[in-house]
């Protein structure tokens, strides 16, 4: 029997979250020694998810029974969106070059031949890893290179196409949830520790620190505008404003792409993926007008308040405790996400890519539109676009990448059962 959370109403969890994020950035900013050297180890944002995920496996809040996380990635992940493109720099972005496109592929490519190189390493000496209740684990492990390339609608369409039972998808799921997130914890921890790791990839840098200083001018430049109720009332109804937009006209356009017979493959029937796509073009629309002047009335800074609730509520659906279930399947997605960091610095290195484009590389697959953000912004919160625009691109390749991952796998069950 389930156990039920011994804190069920949204209202109460809801207070929670938002007491740890004020507590975490109020400590944050404090002056005492304390503090300031506890997180120079631990980084805040780590804690701004890591406290609701400890929450969740002891049961206090429940992260499968809330309806929070869909609200924060339904209606405030895309007003964040709006707020953090409307700023934004397109010549500056282009100056950034290829390495940006060259990492986020070396992500994908680390994910499409980890998963079939984990599979074959643990099923060799460990074949009941070859399958779940009669059913092959490749299906299951298919949805977990859907949503490491490219998001949940691409996991959806690997259920489908596999017909994954609900109870492996389950499994898969919770193998998802907790190696992606301790990933996302270990990049978030080497935001502190950027300069030693670009030494170590002997990365230019420079046009990362010049896009930063570019942007960040624009607040700078815009201090003396007042930041008030009037202000901060714009900037909320303008961006969810554009969300109920983005919303409508998802409704209308995923209906119509869901009757074309290969628009799924390339994930076109999601509503998600056209309310993230429509958030983030419509930002990028608002930045070339008047509307690019609202950054120095906070833009940036209430789309990062929504974006550091998005935080808590992906914490909170974080089981550290499932590790304890089908632990074997964890040991496949701890080779695989090895795998792909590997994959992932010998390109760096290669191309003397610094540790942002590898970070955000990184997440923008494995973590997609609702996180590779959070990770650009632990650099700067001027860089979140960035993470936005690559983990888009993963909803384009994310069905064919995770297709053709599973079709290794299926080889790979074959040639070892």
């Amino acid at each position: 029997m389930e156990k039920k959370a011994l804190i069920t109403n949204d209202a109460v969890v809801l207070g929670i979250l938002m007491l740890i994020l004020a507590f975490v950035f109020y400590t944050a900013g404090s002056k005492g020694s304390f503090w300031s050297k506890f997180y120079k180890i631990i980084p805040s944002i780590l804690l701004c998810y890591f406290i609701p995920s400890l929450l969740n496996t002891l049961n206090v809040i429940s992260g499968d029974t809330s309806s929070l996380y869909p609200i924060a990635s339904r209606y405030f992940l895309p007003a964040s969106l709006v707020l953090l493109t409307i700023g934004i720099d397109i010549p500056a972005l282009r100056k950034l070059g290829g390495k940006a496109l060259i990492m986020f592929f070396a992500g994908t490519l680390g994910v499409m031949i980890g998963g079939p190189l984990a599979l074959f390493a643990i099923g060799s000496f460990y074949p009941d890893a070859l399958s779940y209740n009669g059913e092959p684990t490749w299906h299951g492990f298919s949805t977990i290179a859907g949503s490491w390339i490219g998001g949940g609608a691409n996991q959806t369409a690997m259920k489908e196409t596999f017909k994954t039972t609900d109870n492996l998808f389950a499994q898969m799921v919770a193998v998802d949830v907790l190696v992606a997130n301790v990933w996302m914890g270990l990049l978030l921890y080497g935001t502190q520790h950027r300069e030693k790791i670009n030494r170590w990839l002997r990365a230019d840098n420079s046009a990362i620190l010049d896009l930063e200083k570019k942007m960040e001018t624009i607040e700078l430049t815009s201090e003396v505008k007042k930041r008030g109720t009037r202000e901060w009332m714009v900037l909320c109804g303008i961006a969810f404003g554009v969300t109920g937009l983005c919303h409508f006209a998802a409704d209308h356009i995923a209906p119509f792409f869901a009757t074309i017979p290969k628009a799924k493959e390339f994930s076109l029937d999601s509503k998600f993926f056209w309310i993230i796509v429509l958030a983030t073009t419509c930002g990028l629309l608002l930045s070339f007008t008047r509307a690019r002047k609202l950054e120095g009335t906070g833009a940036s800074d209430v789309g990062t308040v929504f974006l550091y609730f998005l935080v808590a509520t992906i914490g909170m659906g974080m089981d550290l405790g499932a590790v304890l279930d089908n632990p074997i399947y964890f040991v496949i997605g701890g080779i695989w996400i090895i795998i792909h960091i590997i994959v992932l610095l010998i390109v760096a290195k290669i191309i003397r890519a610094p540790y942002f484009f590898v970070a955000v590389g990184s997440q923008a697959n494995i973590g997609g539109a609702a996180s590779a953000p959070i990770v650009a912004a632990a650099f700067n919160k001027y860089l979140a676009p960035v993470g936005v625009l690559l983990a888009v691109l993963g909803y384009a390749v994310g069905t064919y990448g995770a297709y053709a991952a599973a079709q290794a796998m299926r080889v790979i069950h074959g040639i070892l059962q």
